[in-house]
């Protein structure tokens, strides 16, 4: 875990789940069903990928999936995205 942190900071978030997808890819084979999703989310949405797969629950004696304040950080992580894509635009446009 101290690796993706590390990874996060210094590389950014696409860096931060591929490092982390070959650490611990287990924990991408019960969040996500295919391959597909990951890596469509690392390529337009990196950081709300990177929360979602952080935060998910497994089927453990409860729902599955978000439940409660997680869809919060989703929402925040979806903001932060669209934040570096509108930053990035912006910078361009001067």
């Amino acid at each position: 875990m101290c690796c993706v942190i590390s990874a996060l900071f210094f590389l950014g978030p696409r860096a931060g789940l591929f490092i982390w997808w070959l650490m611990n890819s287990a924990r991408f084979n019960v969040v996500y069903d295919t391959l597909i999703l990951p890596i469509i989310g690392m390529i337009f949405l990196p950081v709300t990928t990177l929360v979602y797969t952080y935060i998910f629950k497994p089927n453990i004696g409860s729902p599955a999936g978000l439940i409660g304040l997680d869809w919060l950080w989703i929402v925040i992580a979806l903001m932060v995205d669209f934040s570096l894509y509108g930053g990035g635009a912006y910078s361009r446009k001067r």
